[in-house]
């Protein structure tokens, strides 16, 4: 008999998708605006802003399901995705500033929103990392074998 699945939204796991789910409404909300108030002065950037918004949409429901096997490698790939992102984003606007003088979500590290684009894909890889949907265990009702 397997014991009880312990549940995944409690504690840090509620703070998280609390987190993922706020930066998912500032990250669609900036780039609503920028999109349709002046894309055409950075389209490069705003669109990055409306990528990053998708990311952090499907990361938080990928943590809120991740107890099923399909959204826990969904939430990894949103995850790394995310981490990657803000790290190239990051660099390439120190090493490249004309290419971003529009600031994105992931810019400078996500420094516009308080390095929490660079520090959440820590917490949620860490967060997965230790939460691992648990194994279905199938009984098969097979005959016992008679020595």
């Amino acid at each position: 008999m397997s014991s009880p699945a312990r549940p995944r939204m409690t504690g840090i796991g509620r703070v998280l998708v609390i987190v993922y789910a706020i930066m998912a409404l500032a990250a669609t909300g900036r780039s609503f605006v920028q999109i349709v108030q002046d894309y055409d002065e950075a389209p490069l950037a705003y669109t990055l802003s409306a990528l990053a918004a998708v990311v952090y949409i499907v990361a938080t429901l990928a943590l809120v399901f991740a107890g099923s096997r399909t959204w826990y490698r969904v939430a990894w790939i949103a995850i790394v995705f995310e981490l990657v992102g803000v790290l190239v984003i990051g660099t390439l606007t120190f090493v490249l500033p004309d290419l971003f003088a529009h600031a994105t979500v992931w810019s400078w590290f996500g420094m516009g929103y308080l390095f929490v684009p660079l520090v959440l894909p820590f917490f949620g890889i860490w967060w997965l990392r230790t939460h691992r949907p648990a194994d279905q265990v199938v009984e098969a009702s097979a005959p016992a074998v008679a020595s």
